[in-house]
């Protein structure tokens, strides 16, 4: 009687190979996140009667490291840092046994449905929440106009 082929079996060296051939291309070890990364900020815009309020979460970010931008109907949220770890050996000189260093950084566009008054424009950053008020430009309301 013949034995029997795995079928999961063909799909697991399927998986493997290609974990490899990606640690291979990025330098990078399964599981570990990639160094320079674009990282994507999630955004929840409220819309109130007379502005946009947009609430982002940069966890680990100070606020010397995040630009906020207006510009027409665009909000613009950039976000920089590096960050860099060291362990050391006890009872000994400084010796540097590890040293890892990272940079991160996030960017986020949003089209706003309406434009937007750009010198009443604030924006707070509160443990790793950017909290950014638009308020809406004051725009003329409809008249109707007489025909002569």
């Amino acid at each position: 009687m013949p034995t029997r082929r795995d079928p999961f079996s063909e799909v697991e060296q399927l998986i493997e190979r290609m974990n490899r051939q990606l640690e291979a291309a990025t330098g990078s070890r399964s599981g570990e996140e990639f160094a320079d990364e674009e990282e994507y900020a999630p955004v929840d815009l409220v819309e109130y009667d007379d502005e946009f309020v947009a609430t982002v979460d940069l966890p680990g970010f100070d606020r010397s490291e995040v630009s906020v931008e207006v510009t027409d109907n665009t909000l613009r949220i950039a976000g920089e840092r590096e960050e860099e770890t060291e362990e050391r050996e006890e009872g000994e000189e400084e010796r540097v046994l590890r040293r890892e260093r990272r940079h991160e950084s996030v960017q986020r566009s949003l089209s706003l449905p309406d434009e937007i008054d750009t010198d009443g424009v604030t924006a707070e950053m509160k443990n790793g929440v950017l909290t950014v008020t638009l308020p809406r430009l004051d725009v003329e309301s409809s008249r109707e106009i007489e025909i002569e």
